[in-house]
């Protein structure tokens, strides 16, 4: 049988080669034995619980048999199931986890990777991703042969668990001001189960919604549903022919947030990260502690300094950021890929909750989302970021890595080099606050190379900077 590795957030693997029906039944006979475990433990979050489970899925290549699986190892468990009826964002998912007061949750996703992967996350009780030491342990549980299911169909409950997170994060903006705005808004869905949403959410309002890419289609356009520049082509066409105010985007299960202007012109996620941090400090007045990955825009670090706003950084990954939103005095949190999460929600990047906050925030200021940027960059200076995903071999990366570690370069540019941060891959950092990093992706033979510098010309440099760097 393969071996079962969870990675940043969640196992995922090829379909059909790693990724079948018998290694999701293990994983889910693992997931059920752990859940078990904790709901029998004095002192567990979950001590005492009723067995019950929430499971959702994507539009992947069957993502609902892989579901009803997952579901039917539960129900022989003897969990209830409660089994979403089609493809679902995740955040829906992890919403339904804390509000139903289930024990975990699982959806079956890859996320933003390749349309030949699949996945399988664990969604714990608070409603966020299960983290490291949870997917360790079911990782020690895992059989060494798929379960034999016992059909108990009475204990799958089949449900839709979107219409109360959509009632929730309406909640969590002036949503009777985006109501009247009349707000032109687009939405590419990149082909991910986000289709639709905003059509739903802003349905008996004066906003006109426009879904871009929502065709069902599990090879997602010949695109990885990832809401990164290189990816809106076929969206932005669409823009220029037709403009909007905004164009909002979403990955394959709607947790992460991308941007376009009305007019097509790719946002990165950096400016988005950047926009939605002004808007919860400027706009609504927040305060609280801001928690970021580390590799995300400095900009982040100059407007938390300028604010005087409270800073942690963390490693990379949403299940670092997770528990900082669930302590007293935080605000949000973001990480390079266009997940965030919001304090007063579930502990859990939401892209569509992130969406509302961008239109209460052009409803708010009742300015162009360029106009708005501008004015950061005047204030806290241009950053220009990009990422670059190379090929390299999965069994030459350590090595890689740990040379960099021990002989970077000795200058970034023009600037000396200032310090070296490997706690996930290798980050340079210049003394004028460039910087340079390179990390290996967690699924995937990829890796990423990041840089960030005052002008696009110097951000290029740095990027061919990294590209030499993988030379032996």
């Amino acid at each position: 049988m393969a071996q079962i590795r969870f990675g940043t957030d969640g196992w995922r693997a090829i379909i059909a080669e790693d990724f079948t029906f018998d290694n999701v039944a293990r994983v889910a006979q693992a997931a059920a034995d752990y859940w078990k475990g904790e709901v029998r433990k004095p002192g567990s979050p979950v001590f005492g619980r009723a067995l019950k489970i929430i499971v959702g899925y994507d539009r992947r290549f069957l993502s609902d048999r892989f579901a009803r699986i997952t579901a039917e190892v539960f129900a022989g468990n003897d969990y209830q199931i409660i089994l979403t009826p089609e493809p679902t964002p995740t955040p829906s998912v992890s919403f339904a986890v804390k509000h139903l007061n289930a024990v975990g949750g699982v959806m079956i996703t890859a996320s933003h990777n390749p349309p030949r992967f699949n996945g399988f996350k664990l969604k714990s009780y608070f409603g966020g991703s299960s983290g490291p030491e949870e997917c360790q342990a079911v990782e020690k549980l895992l059989p060494p042969a798929p379960p034999v299911i016992t059909p108990r169909p009475s204990q799958i409950i089949i449900q839709d668990v979107r219409p109360a997170h959509f009632a929730a994060i309406k909640r969590l903006v002036n949503f009777p001001l985006i109501a009247k705005s009349r707000l032109r808004v687009a939405h590419d869905a990149l082909f991910g189960v986000g289709a639709g949403v905003f059509e739903t959410l802003l349905a008996k309002t004066n906003c006109r919604v426009t879904t871009l890419n929502g065709k069902y289609d599990v090879l997602f356009g010949g695109i990885c549903p990832e809401p990164l520049p290189k990816n809106y082509a076929l969206g932005g066409a669409q823009l220029r022919r037709n403009p909007h105010d905004i164009c909002l985007v979403t990955d394959g299960d709607s947790d992460r947030i991308g941007a376009m202007d009305g007019r097509g012109v790719p946002m990165t996620n950096q400016q988005v990260i950047a926009l939605l941090l002004h808007h919860l400090v400027r706009n609504r007045g927040d305060r609280g502690i801001v928690t970021k990955t580390f590799n995300t825009t400095a900009m982040v670090d100059k407007m938390c300094a300028a604010w005087n706003l409270p800073l942690t950084e963390v490693g990379i990954g949403f299940r670092f950021i997770a528990p900082e939103l669930m302590k007293p005095g935080a605000l949000f949190g973001a990480e390079e890929s266009g997940s965030v999460g919001f304090a007063h929600h579930i502990p859990e990047r939401d892209g569509l909750a992130a969406g509302l906050f961008l239109l209460e925030m052009l409803a708010m200021e009742k300015l162009s989302v360029n106009r708005i940027y501008a004015r950061l960059e005047k204030e806290f200076g241009p950053h220009r970021y990009r990422r670059y995903d190379a090929h390299y071999p999965l069994e030459q990366r350590a090595a890689l890595l740990a040379r960099l570690q021990a002989n970077p370069p000795a200058r970034l540019l023009r600037s000396p080099l200032a310090r070296v941060d490997a706690r996930d891959g290798v980050k340079l950092v210049a003394a004028d606050s460039t910087w340079l990093m390179l990390r290996g992706s967690g699924t995937e033979p990829v890796l990423r190379i990041y840089a960030e510098a005052k002008s696009e010309a110097d951000m290029q440099k740095l990027l061919k900077l990294g590209v030499t760097l993988l030379r032996p």
